[in-house]
């Protein structure tokens, strides 16, 4: 665990990938382990592909539930697109998750819109940050065993940074509590091979 004594987290995503449910799971993990939370959701078009951003502050003693700009830790990108969207709250130091798969919204297929080519998102982000981890979360929940397991896939990632202050352990009690049986334990398997991913990434092997 870290220990650092505030961590900025920035959730991102779109509709239907489970960016809420990601953010409900490790706040209660917080909790559970004693760490104060503050956090806040903003919510896109309610259909599904709208943008989806959750913002979670993890111990410390900051007042408001947003991180202010410039002062994000991690930046998990359930959509790859999505990371450009919040790239001004990053810093030099930022840690960001990235999942390798897009999902094109409907405009672009409508011709009235276009979407930023991988290297593209990638060149920009490093400009701010080169502490990137690159993964295929989708192929990594259907490794699984359900491709809607990608976001645990993403919040294995997240704890394999090693930046939170709250233990494997605890987060893995939540998720098992959270869903029936049979999902829970896709869902479990897909955390451990996000997890192992963020940490084969820092050392530097390909993921």
């Amino acid at each position: 665990m870290a220990t650092k004594n505030e961590i900025n987290i920035i959730i991102c995503g779109v509709g239907g990938q489970g960016v809420v449910v990601m953010s409900e799971l490790l706040g209660n993990a917080a909790v559970k382990d004693g760490v104060a939370v503050k956090g806040s959701e903003v919510l896109g078009m309610a259909q599904r592909g709208g943008s989806v951003f959750s913002n979670i502050r993890l111990g410390g003693g900051a007042v408001s539930p947003l991180t202010p700009e410039g002062k994000c830790d991690v930046l998990i990108a359930v959509e790859p697109s999505e990371a450009l969207r919040n790239i001004q709250y990053l810093a030099k130091d930022s840690v960001v998750v990235l999942n390798s798969r897009m999902v094109m919204p409907y405009t672009v297929y409508m011709g009235k819109s276009k979407y930023p080519r991988k290297e593209d998102i990638l060149a920009k982000l490093k400009k701010v940050t080169d502490r990137i981890i690159v993964l295929d979360a989708t192929k990594l929940g259907e490794e699984a065993g359900s491709i809607q397991a990608a976001n645990m896939a993403m919040m294995g990632a997240l704890f394999g940074t090693g930046l939170l202050p709250v233990s494997v352990e605890t987060a893995k009690a939540v998720i098992q509590s959270r869903f029936p049986a049979k999902a829970a334990a896709t869902n479990l398997k897909a955390f451990d091979l996000g997890y192992a991913a963020a940490q084969q990434a820092l050392k530097g092997e390909p993921v």
